[in-house]
């Protein structure tokens, strides 16, 4: 057993409102297709109202190559990341000589060390913390960084864990590719962060979350074009299926059912869904699957409207929502996300008072 103590977000440093950017993918891509107009459709459908980039909207206009894009990608994951981490620890008032584990969660740029080091020489971090970085997790990430300290403070139960997750999706967009998935992407992702602080049953502060009591990952066996990167001369290419809709109708429920019934619950116990909102379609297809009431979504659909999708850290964003409400003792839910693969993580969650 384990316990999310806290959990802080951080927005990418420029707003852009989605009005601004149909703006400039018309100007970008009008020329390559005869109905761009119903292709920019999918920017209001989404219903997405802004979102947070690392690099003013102009920046975007221009062709970039990788080491540009990728030089961007640490400046500015270590000052959001840093920015992070320490009000993390601030507001849950636990000194930065207590961490035992860091969990650094990314898919969107390159670092070796990787930005977690970067971090902890930023922040003078204790230089014994055992450090785990995860990369190609894509937006299972947020759920999987938070398993992975789960299993760390199950193992070490007087741990305290720092999970850090953070992507610049942004710096992805491709402006020579005109491909749908890519005018698709651009309608959708956005850079943020998230930081998690989660501790072992041993640790007897005070304080109300969630204990995380169990956790289950899957992998869909040969999935790998549904969901994911091409690495290229020019960077990160999307490959987005537009079958991941179907996919999680017919995929989700049975994977749901096993990790249920392997924790003696059933669907009626969801009374939190603390989903990664993927986008529109994503969460009617969790409705759809699990015959999920639609205000058991409505976290996720503001996360989703007000942020866009951030990949890894956009569950941790929808979870501080849910944390925020603070739900009565005793009352269970399921955080769940999916990512490439195809792959899924969950969570089963219960609320309660730690140090009791």
């Amino acid at each position: 057993m384990s316990f999310i103590r806290k959990v802080v977000t951080e927005n990418a440093p420029y707003y852009v409102d989605q009005k601004e950017i149909v703006s400039v993918v018309r100007n970008l891509f009008g020329g390559h297709y005869d109905d761009i107009e119903r292709l920019l459709r999918v920017f209001g459908n989404g219903q997405i109202e802004g979102r947070y980039f690392a690099a003013p909207l102009e920046w975007f206009e221009r062709e970039r190559g990788l080491e540009e894009k990728n030089l961007l990608y640490i400046e500015q994951a270590v000052r959001m990341g840093s920015n992070a981490v320490k009000r993390c620890l601030e507001e849950a008032g636990v000194d930065k000589g207590e961490i035992d584990a860091f969990v650094f969660v990314s898919s969107s740029g390159m670092s070796t060390p990787t930005i977690d080091a970067r971090i902890m020489n930023e922040l003078h971090l204790p230089s014994h913390i055992k450090r785990l970085p995860l990369w190609g997790l894509g937006c299972a990430g947020g759920a999987s960084g938070m398993s992975r300290a789960h299993d760390y403070c199950t193992a070490y139960p007087d741990a305290k864990v720092l999970v850090l997750c953070l992507e610049l999706c942004s710096l992805t967009f491709q402006r020579s590719n005109t491909s749908k998935s890519n005018l698709i992407a651009t309608s959708l992702f956005a850079d943020g962060a998230a930081c998690a602080l989660v501790t072992g049953k041993n640790d007897r502060t005070a304080g109300s979350g969630f204990f995380i009591r169990e956790t289950q990952s899957t992998l869909m066996r040969d999935s790998e074009d549904v969901m994911g990167w091409d690495v290229k001369d020019e960077g990160l290419h999307v490959v987005f299926s537009r079958d991941i809709p179907k996919i999680i109708e017919n995929w989700l429920k049975p994977n749901v059912d096993l990790f249920l019934n392997k924790i003696g619950k059933t669907s009626a116990d969801i009374m939190h869904f603390v989903a990664h909102p993927g986008g529109k379609k994503v969460l009617a297809a969790y409705e759809k699957s699990l015959g999920i009431a639609k205000e058991k979504t409505d976290i996720s659909r503001n996360v989703l409207a007000q942020y866009g999708n951030m990949s890894s850290p956009t569950v941790l964003f929808v979870l501080k929502d849910f944390m925020e409400k603070n739900p009565k003792s005793g009352e269970e839910g399921l955080l769940t996300a999916l990512g490439p693969g195809f792959s899924s993580e969950m969570l089963w969650l219960e609320w309660g008072e730690a140090g009791s």
